[in-house]
């Protein structure tokens, strides 16, 4: 086989391969005994054991032709791709240029293809840890959490203060435009008073209102608010209380310790707390580590982005919000409409965070082969019964064990090492 590689861009290239003889001879063979045992039928013959020349004779030249061109077109594209070490992130695109059947093949394949990655020195990229303290008050926070939810509650008939539990019915409306606002309703909610649950000033109007009261007022949601259409927006607030009631919360004592776990006193308690939360911001803290680093490195690292990586990265990002907007009760068209963009438009809004993904897993791809870091089979089959000890349904095991899962444990496997010899380096 004989192969001339072009560039056409940086992330497209072009081979124009020419099949050796030999190959396309032992693709016709292959080709017409699989057509033997699945298509034809001589008498005199089992199926299977024509001999082949006969075989030929009865087949349709044309059925012929495409079967044999369908499996040497792959061979020959596949080696190809494999001698230039041209990495494909698409199908290639094959023209023929030259075939005289079963003899001569030339052929024109282009594919979007990755490019080199050009790292930057990352075994001497540094990067300091942020120090993980957990406070007096952050156990006291969480101890106060529980004794909110051993509380006992009794209605009152006073107005509501602070510390009470009112139970509440509420819809938001546009305040300019009257319509509703997706999201911003409830119906028989458990608001305490205090907790600084709902966004600023909410509280402050339940403050002072009675069982079965009605009121109404205007919130401007603020500016940093999770969800973007309504950063800023004034909402107006048709609210109910349905009851109010005083909470009685447990004292902190060694016998309300014990009620909350296999605690004996209120200094093991909040000695496990103090446990507790250190692990759980030790992870947030490592999780956030190896972000910034990955991300250091890779805005330091030069490649050429291929489209296609990007708008499939584009299209996992939108199918993450299309969920999220599902559980919040909208429609795709509401939160788009809530955005006030068309789908095209934000699109494209998404593409920056896909090609920063898209670059940071390429760098990552690039170290992990020049580090050799590979994942034996011992790796693999601990990491599968892991995850199999997490399912105890049958077909989710077996789901497991599948070769393309198998490779995206491997793939995952892959980028974990990688990162922990990244984290080796900047840390060391």
């Amino acid at each position: 086989m004989h192969v001339e590689k072009k560039q056409l861009s940086e992330t497209k290239v072009q081979l124009n391969i020419e099949s050796d003889p030999d190959t396309l001879t032992k693709i016709k063979k292959e080709v017409l005994e699989e057509l033997n045992r699945t298509q034809v039928k001589l008498q005199g013959f089992r199926k299977g054991k024509a001999p082949l020349a006969l075989v030929e004779k009865q087949l349709d030249p044309s059925v012929l032709q495409s079967e044999f061109l369908d499996k040497v077109i792959g061979k020959i594209n596949m080696d190809a791709l494999i001698e230039t070490k041209t990495r494909p992130v698409e199908h290639p695109h094959v023209t023929i240029k030259k075939f005289v059947p079963f003899t001569t093949l030339e052929i024109e394949a282009t594919v979007e293809s990755i490019g080199d990655v050009t790292l930057p020195d990352y075994k001497k990229m540094k990067l300091a840890r942020s120090t993980v303290k957990i406070t007096d008050s952050d156990v006291q926070d969480v101890v106060e959490s529980l004794r909110i939810r051993a509380a006992t509650r009794k209605e009152v008939k006073r107005v509501a203060a602070i510390n009470d539990e009112v139970l509440i019915d509420f819809e938001g409306t546009d305040a300019k435009t009257k319509e509703p606002i997706q999201g911003a309703d409830g119906k028989a909610y458990p608001l305490i008073l205090g907790s600084n649950a709902f966004i600023p000033g909410f509280e402050d109007n339940v403050i002072g209102m009675k069982a079965g009261e009605e009121k109404s007022f205007v919130i401007t949601f603020p500016k940093d608010y999770g969800v973007a259409e309504l950063q800023n927006k004034k909402v107006n607030f048709k609210t109910t209380a349905a009851t109010v009631s005083e909470m009685v919360k447990p004292e902190i004592t060694d016998a309300f310790a014990a009620t909350v776990g296999p605690f004996k006193t209120v200094d093991d308690l909040k000695a496990d707390v103090k446990k507790q939360l250190g692990v759980e911001r030790q992870q947030q803290a490592e999780r956030a580590y190896e972000n910034e680093l990955i991300d250091k490195i890779a805005e330091e690292s030069q490649v050429a982005l291929p489209k296609t990586l990007v708008d499939e990265e584009i299209e996992r990002i939108i199918s993450e919000e299309r969920q999220n907007a599902v559980y919040r009760g909208q429609t795709w068209n509401e939160y788009l409409d809530g955005q006030g963009v068309k789908e095209d438009v934000y699109q494209e809004l998404k593409r920056p965070i896909a090609e920063k993904r898209v670059k940071a897993s390429l760098m990552l791809s690039a170290v992990a082969e020049k580090e050799n870091i590979d994942v034996t089979k011992d790796e693999l089959e601990i990491r599968l019964q892991l995850l199999k000890g997490q399912y105890t349904d049958k077909a989710m095991q077996d789901e497991l064990n599948k070769p393309e899962n198998r490779r995206e444990i491997v793939s995952r496997l892959v980028t974990e090492k990688t990162v922990n010899k990244l984290k080796e380096y900047a840390s060391n």
